[in-house]
């Protein structure tokens, strides 16, 4: 096997510049365009809160208003429960930059709320807007300790007949 050699013109110094001004220029765009591809929530403070932040391991209690772009209300609760990892990542994010007490506007992009999916009154491809109050939140451990002692309370007050309960009655007489 013979290996041919081709001779190269050298390189000249307008050339050289050329080469890193390209460059540069495809960084820039590079940067650019990994900043612009990252979906973001809209994020209001109508009345800041206190304290700490929800994690995504906590339970959370809201008072909250979803409206589509139109001003369509998709749905409202005035204390709804929600475990913040098991929501929309875009109001899993929002979630988790509130404080007790704070209130709030949101704008969830699709990419972060349903997508391509349409799910009940929501069309595919919806920008979601929320006003939301955080009204407490709880470790998900402190819920389930709470409900523990809910149902054993229950257990107990139906073992013993709950208060104000009517009597059994009395056998028929023979």
């Amino acid at each position: 096997m013979s290996v041919t050699t081709v001779p190269l013109r050298p390189v000249g110094k307008g050339g050289l510049w050329l080469m890193w001004i390209g460059l540069i220029a495809l960084l820039v765009a590079g940067i650019a365009f990994a900043f612009q591809g990252t979906p973001k929530i809209g994020f209001e403070v109508v009345k800041a809160g206190e304290g700490p932040s929800p994690t995504t391991a906590d339970v959370v209690l809201v008072k909250y208003e979803g409206k589509l772009d139109d001003g369509t209300v998709f749905d409202a609760n005035e204390q709804a429960p929600m475990q913040v990892a098991q929501v929309v990542p875009g109001f899993s994010q929002a979630l988790t930059r509130m404080q007790k007490g704070g209130k709030y506007k949101i704008s969830i992009p699709p990419s972060l709320g349903y997508g391509d999916r349409a799910v009940g009154p929501i069309p595919a491809n919806s920008t979601l807007h929320f006003d939301v109050e955080l009204i407490d939140f709880r470790s998900e451990a402190e819920v389930r300790a709470m409900q523990q002692m809910m149902q054993q309370q229950q257990q107990m007050q139906q073992q013993q007949g709950a208060p104000g309960a009517a009597p059994a009655p009395a056998p028929a007489p023979q």
